[in-house]
């Protein structure tokens, strides 16, 4: 396949990368639900724009790595499935619907994956576990009351784009998580036991933000992703990248 981005997620895609050749995965662009608005948003649409008429072309199937976040999918107790209708709740979230709404409407064969907060080898330094393994070293972590993380990792988001596309599933949109959003205190508790420290917490005020998500198309059209909902699944996770990180 061939992979557009050089991020953490694309790494991991590059296991799998000799496979699926009539495949573009674009996996570059904003990844930060923090962005607001401006250039990082219209390059983001200038690449997608580019890939899409490149893939129409030439027959090729686009796959467009967006979110399953509560950016996109607003904070509720209904798990979330891929057709309910959507109102995203912040710049993140509507620009991420926008280019998913551009690569359907390309005239290229797509698929859509909403993927959750990933993690794996290869993270940068800000993004979610090594930032916090580097906080609890430090000594104080801080975490926003009320904020969630389903967690996916990114071993298994590469195996379930390998596998979609051995299933030839286009033009459909696919959550990819666990579908068991937790307390991020959760995660920092995890990451603090197998480092065996005990950092000081600073509790900063926030709004809930927990979005489940539905995974019942991904384990019907892939029953070996059901692992992903597993109770210790996290731990699953944690064990295998605080070390590395």
């Amino acid at each position: 396949m061939e992979i557009v981005g050089n991020g953490f997620i694309a790494r991991n895609l590059a296991t799998v990368g000799e496979r699926h050749p009539h495949a573009t995965v674009l996996a570059a662009g904003v990844s930060s639900t923090s962005v607001l608005e401006g250039a990082e948003f219209d390059r983001e649409a200038a690449v997608v724009d580019e890939v899409t008429r490149r893939c129409r072309a030439d027959g090729r199937l686009v796959v467009f790595l967006s979110t399953a976040s509560h950016a996109l999918y607003g904070t509720g107790d209904t798990a979330m499935a891929e057709d309910v209708e959507l109102l995203p709740i912040s710049p993140y979230g509507r620009q991420k619907l926008r280019l998913e709404r551009m690569v359907a409407e390309s005239g290229a064969p797509w698929l859509v994956l909403r993927v959750s907060h990933a993690m794996g080898r290869w993270q940068r330094p800000h993004q979610l576990l090594p930032a916090f393994v580097q906080q609890v070293r430090s000594g104080s972590v801080r975490l926003f009351q009320g904020a969630h993380r389903d967690v996916i990792d990114a071993a298994d988001l590469t195996r379930a784009v390998d596998g979609l596309l051995e299933q030839g599933v286009e033009n459909d949109v696919v959550n990819v998580a666990s579908g068991r959003p937790l307390p991020i205190r959760t995660v920092i508790q995890g990451i603090e036991d197998r480092l065996g420290l005990s950092a000081r917490h600073e509790i900063v005020d926030g709004p809930l933000t927990m979005t489940p998500v539905s995974v019942a198309k991904l384990c019907e059209l892939l029953p070996e992703m059901r692992s992903v909902t597993d109770a210790d699944y996290l731990d699953r996770v944690l064990d295998r990248y605080v070390p590395y990180y």
